[in-house]
C-alpha cells in the first residue's frame, strides 16, 4: 500500500465551446503533471466543455463531441498519471454534470452531481439530472471522493462519501465570483472537513465568461481545518501537492500560500479580467470607448488599458456646446496618463443638421429631454461607427446605480458590445478610481501611478447634456441612491426597509419606480462584470412589464 501520493492541481482558464482547446489545455496539465512524478493530475469541474454552457450543453452534437474529446484524452494520456476532469455525461436518457477518471486509456469512472444549484446564475436543474450520490474511486491506492461543485455544500455527499471509504475529498468547481465569496468558501469547505475527518482539495476554475468571472484561489485543507496551500486567485496556476499517509489518515504536506488581496483589488481585476477575456475569447483586440471627462469613462479606459494594453485602447471626446473645458482637459488628461490614443471629434454640425432635419416635426414643441438625447444618440452613432470601420468593441461606462434607473440613453451612451463597471454603483467606483491610483500590479498593462486626474474623482457628475447640468437635478446624492438600491436590489428589499434604514420615503419610492420602467433598458444593455449576486442579467430576472409597485 502506498504512502504517499501526489496530486497536480490545474487551476486553468477554459473557454465554453472550444472543446480541442480545453483538451489540450488538459493535456499539458498532464504533461506537467506527468514531468512532477504525479499520480494524478485534476482539472475543474465541466472542464472539457467550459463553463457556464447554458443551453450550449443540451446540443447532442456539443456534449457528444465533448464525451468524444474526454475519450480521446484518456487514449491520449495512457501513459503517465491518471487524469480527473469535468465534463457532460449520460446516466440513462439525460444529461449528467459528471466528472472523469481516466486512467491507462481507459475512463475508469464516473462521478455525478447530486445537488444541482438552481438559482443567481446557475440553471442546472434545467441542463442536467440529479444522480444518486455514489461512492468513492481508487488511484495509486488511495480511495478518493469527489463531491462536484454544489455536492460540497452540503454535509450528505460528503459525509457518505466518508462512510464508504474515501481517504481524500477533491472537490472540482466551477465557482464564479462575488464579493467576499472566498470566505463563504472556505467556511463551508472546513465544516466538510470537520465532519468528515479528511482532507479536502478545493480546485476552482479562473478565467472570464460573460458576466461571470471564474477566480481559481483553489486550496487544500488538512483534517481539523487547517490550511495546507493556497493557490492565488484570478490567476492560472498548476501546483503539486503531496499526502503522505500517517496512522490518523491522510495529511498533505505544507505548500505556497498565495496572498488574498482585499475585496477593491479583487472588484478590480475581476473587471480587468473579465474584460480582458471577453476580447480574447470572441476574437477582438482593441477597443473603444467615448471619454467625457468624468470618473464612470475614465475608470473604464483604465480598466481597458490594463486589460489590453494602452496601444490597443482608443479613448473619443464627442464635444457639444454643453461639454465644459474642463472636462475637455479632463479627458486628454486620462488618454495621456494611460498612453491610449485620443480623438477629438465634435459633434455640434451633426446635431444642428439633426435639429434641422427634425424642425418641421418638433414645431410648436419645446426642447427638452429629446433634444438632449439626441446628443447621447449621436454619440453612439459616431462611435459605433468606429467600431464598424475598423473592428474595435464598443465599451459603455455606465456604473450599477445608472443601470439601475435608466440614468442613461438607450441607442445612445448605453451601445457598446461590454460594461465592465455594470456592478460596480456610484460610490464604489470613487474608491476603485482611488484605489487604482495608489495601485499597481504585475497583471496590469497600464502605467503605474495616477492615472486618473484627482479633479476627475472631486468634480460633481454631469451628463453635460444640458447648461450647468448635475446628475443630483435628476437623482438623489449618489450615497441616498446606492444605499437605497442595496436595499431594493441587492438585499431584496422594501420600501419599509428603506425608511426603516433611514431614507426618505419619497427617496425610497422615486428610485423603486425608476428601477421597475427601466427594465426594458437593462434587457438591452450591454453584459458586463458580475461582482456581487445581485448583478443585473442572470441573478435578477424581473419582468419588462410589471405594474406592481411596494405599497408599504
Amino acid at each position: 500500500m502506498a504512502d504517499r501520493f501526489r496530486l497536480t492541481l490545474a487551476q486553468l482558464n477554459p473557454t465554453v465551446g472550444d472543446i480541442a482547446g480545453n483538451a489540450a489545455l488538459a493535456r499539458d496539465a498532464w504533461e506537467q503533471g506527468r514531468a512532477a512524478g504525479a499520480d494524478m493530475v485534476a482539472l475543474p469541474e465541466m472542464f472539457i466543455t467550459g463553463y457556464n454552457t447554458q443551453d450550449l450543453v443540451l446540443k447532442p452534437a456539443f456534449h457528444q463531441a465533448a464525451i468524444a474529446a474526454v475519450h480521446r484524452l484518456a487514449r491520449d494520456c495512457a501513459d503517465g498519471p491518471a487524469i480527473a476532469i469535468g465534463g457532460p455525461a449520460f446516466g440513462g436518457a439525460r444529461l449528467h454534470n459528471a466528472y472523469y477518471i481516466l486512467r491507462s486509456g481507459e475512463v475508469s469512472a464516473i462521478l455525478r452531481k447530486h445537488h444541482l444549484p438552481n438559482e443567481t446564475v446557475f440553471d442546472e436543474v434545467r441542463l442536467f439530472e440529479s444522480a444518486d450520490m455514489g461512492g468513492p474511486y481508487a488511484v495509486g491506492g488511495v480511495r478518493i471522493g469527489s463531491p462536484i461543485c454544489e455536492d460540497a455544500w452540503h454535509e450528505d455527499v460528503a459525509e457518505t462519501l466518508e462512510e464508504t471509504g474515501a481517504e481524500l475529498l477533491l472537490v472540482p468547481n466551477g465557482s464564479p465570483y462575488y464579493r467576499r465569496k472566498m470566505d463563504v468558501r472556505q467556511t463551508l469547505m472546513v465544516s466538510r472537513v470537520i465532519e468528515t475527518g479528511l482532507p479536502l482539495i478545493y480546485l476552482n476554475l479562473v478565467g472570464g465568461q460573460d458576466d461571470q468571472v471564474f477566480d481559481g484561489g483553489s486550496f487544500v485543507l488538512n483534517p481539523g481545518g487547517a490550511l495546507a496551500l493556497q493557490m492565488p486567485v484570478f490567476e492560472e496556476a498548476v501546483a503539486h501537492v503531496d499526502f503522505t499517509r500517517t496512522a490518523q489518515g491522510w495529511r498533505a504536506e505544507e505548500g505556497a500560500r498565495a496572498h488574498l488581496p482585499d475585496e477593491f483589488e479583487q472588484d478590480y481585476h475581476a473587471m480587468v479580467l473579465s474584460l480582458r477575456d471577453y476580447f480574447r475569447k470572441t476574437g477582438f483586440t482593441q477597443a473603444l470607448l467615448g471619454l467625457s471627462g468624468g470618473i464612470d469613462s475614465a475608470i473604464v479606459a483604465v480598466i481597458a488599458a490594463d486589460a489590453l494594453g494602452p496601444g490597443n485602447v482608443r479613448c473619443v471626446m464627442l464635444p457639444s456646446e454643453y461639454t465644459s473645458p474642463g472636462s475637455l482637459e479632463d479627458a486628454q488628461a486620462v488618454a495621456d496618463a494611460l498612453g491610449a490614443r485620443y480623438d477629438f471629434v465634435p459633434i455640434g454640425h451633426a446635431r444642428a443638421a439633426i435639429t434641422e432635419t427634425l424642425a418641421p416635426l418638433f414645431e410648436g414643441t419645446e426642447p427638452g429631454l429629446t433634444e438632449e438625447n439626441i446628443q447621447s444618440r449621436l454619440r453612439g452613432l459616431l462611435l459605433m461607427a468606429l467600431s464598424n470601420k475598423f473592428g474595435e468593441m464598443l465599451l459603455t461606462t455606465g456604473n450599477k446605480s445608472e443601470v439601475a434607473v435608466g440614468y442613461a440613453t438607450i441607442y445612445g451612451d448605453m451601445a457598446g458590445g461590454y460594461n465592465p463597471i455594470k456592478d460596480l454603483y456610484k460610490t464604489r467606483v470613487f474608491d476603485i478610481c482611488r484605489w487604482r491610483n495608489a495601485n499597481h500590479r504585475a497583471w496590469m498593462k497600464g502605467p503605474e501611478g495616477e492615472v486618473i486626474p484627482p479633479r476627475v474623482i472631486d468634480k460633481p457628475p454631469s451628463a453635460e447634456l444640458r447648461a450647468d447640468q448635475k446628475d443630483s437635478d435628476s437623482l438623489p446624492p449618489y450615497p441616498v441612491l446606492d444605499g437605497i438600491l442595496q436595499i431594493l436590489v441587492d438585499g431584496d428589499g422594501s420600501i419599509a426597509d428603506c425608511v426603516k434604514a433611514g431614507y426618505e420615503r419619497a427617496d425610497a419610492k422615486k428610485v423603486e419606480h425608476l428601477l421597475y420602467i427601466s427594465e426594458y433598458k437593462r434587457f438591452q444593455s450591454a453584459p458586463g462584470t458580475r461582482l456581487s449576486k445581485a448583478a443585473f442579467w442572470l441573478d435578477r430576472r424581473y419582468p419588462i412589464v410589471n405594474r406592481w409597485r411596494d405599497p408599504s
